[in-house]
């Protein structure tokens, strides 16, 4: 009986022991605040938002995903090419982004948002407006929870993480511009060297400095080459075609070369279901050639979804 009751005492101790060393919510966010705080700086997210999501995905740190393999926002593989871990979530066994640190996953996080066209429209809110961020991450589907939003917010004025979104005026100056300033195409009147003026009918941009029409329904590469003073095979070389395909109305035609490297602020983009690297050269005017080897991809191979692509050379 004696035996018995020692038991019971020590695994009483055992456990109080462990409960003593499960980081808190306050000690969570005052390790990582800083952190929070550089990738606002770098990408725009709030660092309130940031930290929020880190307290609640992660179960303030303690969870297995962040103990064990540093994930500390849940992201699952998704096209990842980095390690990996198994973990049961939403079905059992499910394969986990795995990271060195705590800052490589919180880096993650940001280009898995700022990067992905779903949460594109997020950054185009004021870097102070948690709600509006909260409540739209919710609608983007970042997590499937109803509350999702509440909870994000509840965390944020519990602990006053809106006072981490404060910036002074040279700091807010200095934040990069959002995904769709950054992709932003330029609408023209006449071409760059030209002295005519397009036909009112054609509709004529520049994106990443490079000029494109936007095709008109029935429009091919050879007449578009014979519009444009173009030789055939040099108008496919621009859109990086061997052959003459099918234009659709809406399409983006390249009518110069395409650059090596995406605009700034564009390094990346996070590959959505059924987009094809051709279609993302059309989309950031990059060659393909270069998106192939900044991928370390052979030619003719397609991203998995979830794949985050570099747009310019890898530093």
């Amino acid at each position: 009986m004696k035996r018995i009751l020692t038991l019971v005492a020590m695994l009483v101790l055992l456990a109080g022991t462990a409960a003593a060393q499960k980081q808190t919510r306050a000690a969570y966010i005052a390790r990582y605040a800083d952190i929070a705080v550089r990738e606002m700086k770098a990408t725009g997210i709030p660092a309130s938002i940031t930290l929020a999501q880190g307290c609640l995905e992660s179960g303030d740190g303690n969870s297995t995903l962040a103990t064990q393999a540093n994930n500390h926002f849940g992201i699952k593989c998704h096209g990842w090419k980095g390690k990996t871990v198994r973990h049961t979530d939403d079905a059992p066994d499910e394969c986990f982004r795995s990271y060195d640190s705590a800052e490589a996953s919180f880096r993650d996080h940001s280009d898995f948002l700022r990067y992905r066209d779903r949460y594109a429209t997020l950054f185009n809110l004021e870097p102070t407006d948690y709600k509006g961020w909260a409540y739209g991450l919710q609608k983007a589907g970042y997590a499937t929870a109803q509350t999702y939003a509440a909870s994000l917010i509840r965390i944020i004025e519990d602990y006053e993480l809106y006072l981490y979104d404060q910036l002074d005026e040279s700091a807010r100056e200095a934040l990069p511009p959002t995904p769709s300033e950054a992709e932003f195409s330029i609408k023209l009147k006449q071409l760059p060297g030209y002295v005519y003026q397009i036909p009112l009918n054609r509709e004529l941009r520049t994106t990443n400095g490079v000029t494109y029409i936007v095709a008109l329904e029935g429009d091919t590469y050879a007449q578009l080459a014979r519009e444009y003073n173009l030789f055939k095979r040099e108008l496919l070389r621009f859109n990086d075609l061997k052959r003459e395909a099918p234009i659709h109305a809406g399409e983006r035609v390249y009518i110069n070369a395409k650059k090596n490297e995406s605009a700034p602020h564009l390094d990346k983009h996070v590959v959505e279901a059924g987009e094809t690297l051709r279609d993302l050269s059309q989309r950031y005017a990059v060659k393909l050639k270069k998106l192939y080897r900044y991928n370390a991809m052979e030619p003719g191979t397609e991203p998995e979804p979830g794949t985050i692509l570099n747009l310019r050379k890898p530093r």
